[in-house]
């Protein structure tokens, strides 16, 4: 195992730089997420760590040595892809021992780790299969079994769950989450969807058009996003958010012009006319069983959603009032988008 230092690293196709003076520490055995909207440069990212794009610029070390210059198979890495890229007429066994054939590993030795991957993964029972006889969840599987078997020192996985349905798409996390607890390694993930990122990661590097806009703890960024742009991407539903003209009169004449308020919709706390910070008028209801997601239009036809109990006695229409904990409330400057 080992950790990863990227100094000033950065990818340009001719004059359009599409990776920014990205500066990252991952610790040994730490678990990172890379995270942000489709085309930010994530998966870019990644294969530059693997060797599969060359940097233009900077520095990529693993453990003790920087591999600039190192091709991809002596790195140390191993990589799950999105698609699975099996290979259809050998078994799930000869898929996974493929890369230690190349590689002129003994035979006993690709047994054992084959063999140690797939209980590792529950597919021992597999093992004889080609993948036209597997559902996407175990060819993902064996797909991380092949990264397993070469003992990487990072591993990295670039949206391997992607092609899942619902279903398969949370059992899958929880298991590459119990294998990373269980092998202790490197580990860097790529994924659009922040829920992955959330419950995954250790650590959360935010990525925006090629540039990093916060790197953190899961928690960190839910409590304390630097930006708008983090605000509103870490948390599901999104952050609201309003300006002076959207809040009440009582409140209006100590909000500064220059601020946007932030409030996640669980701390959205409805309240009397009096009290408000903000109202609206119900648009509609989401029932998810547990809770409601409720819509709601400012006087200003801002919307914004809260997070509520159930409750019967709400109907389109309706005017509701809010307020909010002093602790819950993200300050962010109107012009920059930065938190206060």
């Amino acid at each position: 195992m080992a950790g990863l230092v990227l100094k000033n690293v950065f990818k340009s196709y001719g004059a359009t730089q599409v990776i920014k003076d990205i500066n990252l520490d991952v610790q040994d055995g730490e678990f990172v997420v890379f995270v942000g909207p489709s085309g930010c440069g994530k998966s870019t990212l990644l294969r530059m760590i693997a060797g599969l794009e060359v940097i233009s610029g900077g520095t990529i070390q693993i453990g003790d040595h920087i591999v600039n210059e190192v091709a991809p198979a002596k790195r140390g890495v191993s990589m799950v892809f999105q698609t699975y890229a099996l290979y259809p007429h050998m078994t799930v066994f000869n898929n996974m021992a493929f890369g230690l054939k190349q590689a002129k590993t003994a035979k006993s030795e690709i047994n054992k780790r084959v063999k140690a991957a797939a209980e590792i993964l529950d597919i021992t029972n597999l093992l004889k299969r080609t993948p036209r006889a597997l559902s996407g969840g175990q060819r993902q599987r064996v797909a991380i079994g092949r990264a397993i078997v070469r003992e990487p020192e990072v591993f990295l996985f670039d949206e391997p769950l992607s092609n899942l349905d619902a279903t398969l798409r949370v059992q899958t996390r929880v298991e590459i989450l119990k294998l990373h607890e269980r092998l202790g390694s490197t580990m860097i993930y790529v994924t659009h969807d922040q829920v992955e990122a959330m419950t995954l990661a250790d650590k959360i590097v935010v990525l925006r058009d090629g540039s990093v806009e916060q790197i953190g703890a899961p928690t960190e960024l839910y409590d304390f996003p630097q930006n708008i742009f983090v605000a509103e991407f870490i948390g599901s539903p999104k952050m609201n958010f309003f300006k002076k003209a959207d809040l009440s009169e009582r409140v209006q004449a100590t909000f500064s012009d220059d601020h946007i308020l932030g409030v996640r919709p669980e701390h959205l706390l409805p309240c009397k006319k009096v009290e408000s910070w903000v109202a609206g008028k119900l648009d509609l209801i989401e029932n998810l069983g547990e809770y409601v997601l409720v819509h709601f239009i400012t006087k200003t036809n801002i919307s914004f959603i809260a997070k509520m109990s159930r409750d019967s006695s709400l109907k389109a229409g309706q005017n509701v009032f809010f307020k909010a904990e002093n602790s819950d409330m993200h300050y962010f400057d109107r012009r920059t988008n930065i938190r206060i």
